[in-house]
C-alpha cells in the first residue's frame, strides 16, 4: 500500500515546480499576492518598527536595548554591545553584536 502510494507521488514531485493558475489561486492567503504579483513593484526597504522595543530585551544581561536610528541598531549600554538591525530584523545573536566602547580599564588608561 505504501509504494503505491509513493508511486503515485513520485510523478507529481517530479512535475513543474510552479503552481498552475487556477491552484496559485488557491494556495494563497485571502489578501496575500503571489510572487508574480510582488515582483511588478519596486523592493521596498524594510525598516525597524521602534514599538518592538516593548517586547526586546538583549539575550545577554535581559535589560533594555536603545534604538540608534543613525547606525540602525539595538544599544546595550550596559554592557557597550550593538545588535545589527538587517532588512528590518534585529540580529540578536550575542555573536553578532558589536563593541561600541572599549573596556573601563582602556577608557581610564587614554583618559590619564
Amino acid at each position: 500500500m505504501l509504494s503505491a502510494t509513493c508511486r503515485r507521488l513520485v510523478p507529481a514531485l517530479r512535475g513543474p515546480r510552479t503552481p498552475s493558475a487556477v491552484a496559485g489561486r488557491y494556495l494563497l492567503a485571502p489578501g496575500v499576492r503571489s510572487f508574480a504579483d510582488q515582483s511588478d513593484r519596486a523592493e521596498e526597504p524594510r525598516t525597524f518598527h521602534p514599538a518592538l522595543l516593548r517586547f526586546l530585551v538583549c539575550p545577554l544581561s535581559k535589560k533594555p536595548l536603545r534604538y540608534e536610528a543613525s547606525t540602525n541598531e539595538l544599544i546595550n549600554e550596559e554592557l557597550g554591545i550593538a545588535y545589527p538591525i538587517i532588512d528590518g530584523i534585529p540580529n540578536m545573536i550575542p555573536q553578532a553584536a558589536r563593541t561600541i566602547r572599549q573596556n573601563k580599564k582602556q577608557e581610564e588608561v587614554e583618559q590619564h
